[in-house]
């Protein structure tokens, strides 16, 4: 996780929350967010280095070994050096001080460059007239998501039980994940699924537990033929509608003659129309939807 910082992790009202605790007092702005980038790198991904602060700060190493001192000095508690991780772990009595500790705030991380406006949020700038909606907190704990992190990066393979609306109660599932994926509401995993044989997608906060880590991934990304694929999406606006309603819509999303043009993976295809709203079924004059799929006749295959 290198040059992703373009905000603060905070969501709103996490300012005062911090003040509450009296920990923004003596310390500059800029410090509290490397603190935040520290607590929640350890929390989450299990591991620490100076090369998570070098590269989403852009500072030398001796100033983000000063960075990661001058934190153990305010927690003393939550970090230990790992000499077998080569980095900085988070202990059994590590409590969230920067940060409110939710999974919520290091998958925002990773989805960062979406989210510029919690900068604002946070800064001299007048604030009174700004509302931010926020997606709902998915209960996903750092021992589902720690192992989840590791497995992609390091090509694993994990026995988990999974919940589904199927098998609300859990299932076995041997899965090698590769991806980790935001729909625009949840997070889900992209793996391979041994059961299925075949890549699939795992809600995240549904992984009841993860039961073993078994050796090597059996699968990677690479024969992932859905994920690795891209195309072309048109998406118009419905033809049931006036003209003056179908160039108002135009506008709204800055089409091109009348066409939204959006390209995604494959494999997330049915996320990215279900974002929008669009509807993707054969049109008709009962169909209401604002928005509807140009091309579904070509794309059937990757829609449901």
């Amino acid at each position: 996780m290198t040059g992703y910082i373009s905000m603060s992790p905070f969501q709103a009202g996490d300012l005062r929350w911090i003040m509450k605790k009296n920990l923004n007092k003596t310390i500059r702005w800029e410090q509290l967010l490397r603190y935040q980038l520290i607590e929640i790198t350890a929390l989450w991904e299990g591991r620490l280095i100076t090369n998570h602060l070098i590269g989403a700060f852009g500072i030398g190493r001796q100033q983000a070994s000063k960075d990661i001192n001058a934190y153990k000095f305010l927690c003393p508690e939550n970090l230990e050096y790992d000499k077998k991780a080569k980095g900085y772990v988070p202990t059994d009595n590590f409590k969230a001080q920067f940060t409110e500790g939710t999974a919520s705030e290091y998958l925002h991380l990773l989805n960062s460059n979406k989210a510029l406006s919690s900068v604002f949020e946070k800064s001299e700038m007048p604030t009174s007239y700004t509302e931010v909606l926020s997606v709902p907190n998915r209960t996903i704990s750092p021992e589902i998501l720690r192992p989840i992190i590791k497995a992609s990066r390091e090509k694993l393979r994990l026995d988990i039980t999974y919940c589904s609306m199927t098998s609300p109660d859990g299932e076995d599932r041997i899965i090698s994940p590769h991806s980790l994926v935001f729909s625009g509401v949840r997070w889900h995993v992209r793996a391979y699924c041994e059961k299925h044989r075949d890549y699939r997608d795992f809600v995240i906060n549904r992984i009841k537990s993860i039961d073993d880590v078994m050796g090597a991934a059996i699968e990677d990304d690479k024969n992932d033929a859905l994920w690795h694929k891209k195309i072309d999406l048109k998406v118009c606006p419905n033809p049931n509608l006036s003209k003056a309603q179908q160039g108002l819509l135009a506008r709204d999303y800055n089409m091109v003659e009348g066409v939204l043009h959006l390209s995604e993976r494959a494999s997330l295809t049915q996320y990215a129309l279900d974002h929008l709203h669009v509807y993707t079924g054969e049109v008709n004059d009962k169909v209401r939807s604002h928005l509807v799929l140009k091309n579904r006749t070509v794309l059937s295959e990757y829609i449901k």
